[in-house]
């Protein structure tokens, strides 16, 4: 194979390699999606239960000590899988990126159609999702919604166990709820922003030690 071949075979591989990421990045849009939507039919089916079940005081705490800890560990299976499918998109995202690095070496054309200062991220300045901010970027999220839910749950969960233990009456329960709920939401964001964090800083590095495909023209 000469150099004009296996330039052209090279090419056309860096393509399909393109293509495939792009694939993925739809398939785990859609298993997020999916995902998503089996819990809250889970959450908005319980509470329907429930609203049978509170007729009998009995039946109510017995539905209750059964279903919400299932709700829970579907809700933090969910929520940790949501958070995988982000970082596996923000990997395509960064072979995309080095594919359009060797793109544009391709000549003035092609480094004028794939500038990285007019792509998406990692090649753009600035991620659009946190255009007003880390926070309310990290709190926007699927995944965030999701947790934000089970948080609720585990709450709810909580405050009916310590109503029902001390009996002193519902402010403490529901304090003790609330406290439960902010704190798990406070470790699912500090979790979710530590995982896209640690992508961030790893496209970083590989820009200052030349690892990217803009460095080697």
């Amino acid at each position: 194979m000469d150099e004009k071949e296996r330039r052209s075979a090279f090419v056309s591989a860096m393509t399909t390699e393109h293509f495939v990421l792009q694939t993925a990045i739809a398939t785990t849009i859609n298993e997020g999606a999916s995902r998503a939507s089996i819990y809250v039919f889970s959450v908005s089916s319980s509470l329907v239960a429930m609203g049978f079940a509170a007729q009998s005081q009995t039946a109510f705490m017995a539905f209750v000590g059964t279903v919400l800890p299932a709700l829970f560990l579907l809700g933090v299976f969910t929520v940790l899988r949501l958070v995988d499918i982000a970082a596996e998109n923000m990997q395509a995202l960064i072979g995309i990126a080095r594919i359009h690095g060797y793109y544009r070496t391709l000549g003035r054309e092609a480094e004028v159609h794939f500038a990285a200062d007019r792509g998406r991220w990692p090649e753009g300045k600035n991620q659009p999702s946190l255009r007003v901010g880390p926070l309310i970027g990290y709190l926007t999220t699927g995944a965030s919604m999701i947790a934000s839910i089970n948080a609720i749950v585990a709450g709810a969960g909580v405050t009916l166990l310590v109503d029902r233990l001390l009996g002193n009456g519902i402010k403490l329960a529901l304090l003790l709820g609330g406290t439960c709920a902010t704190i798990l939401l406070a470790v699912f964001f500090l979790y979710q922003r530590y995982r896209i964090a640690d992508l961030v800083d790893a496209w970083e590095r590989s820009k200052d030690s030349g690892g990217s495909a803009d460095s080697g023209r």
